[in-house]
């Protein structure tokens, strides 16, 4: 598996983990709750795909140096924003400015994590 490979795929995951850890931290964690998690998984994994890469978020030339971290919490200032409204859309919800700074903030420390660790084990490798 190539290094690009395995930085989407932990990308997904990490959106897996957040939206769980979202939704633990409100006690909505059974099956019940599953749609709702999906209606803040999918649009929060579409804006990343779409935005991250004009953040270079996706170039193995930036994402490997710890210096470009920064560039993910600037990249949720937008990511954020435009799933809370896909979010909205699909449950037919109002895009609340509060839920968008939390859920950006959140996800955006999530992902800082995840890549940070991914620069770790790609340095020990090289």
């Amino acid at each position: 598996m190539n290094k690009k490979t395995i930085l989407i795929a932990g990308d997904i995951i990490a959106f897996v983990i957040l939206t769980f850890i979202g939704f633990a931290t409100h006690g909505e964690t059974d099956a019940s709750f599953l749609p709702r998690m999906a209606a803040a998984f999918f649009p929060v994994v579409f804006a990343w795909f779409v935005l991250a890469p004009w953040f270079g978020l996706l170039d193995e030339a930036v994402i490997n140096s710890p210096k470009n971290l920064w560039r993910i919490p600037l990249a949720f200032l937008f990511v954020a924003p435009l799933a809370v409204i896909l979010r909205g859309a699909w449950l037919n919800a109002p895009a609340l400015p509060l839920f968008a700074l939390i859920f950006g903030g959140s996800n955006a420390i999530g992902m800082l994590v995840w890549r940070w660790l991914y620069q770790v084990v790609v340095s020990k490798k090289s």
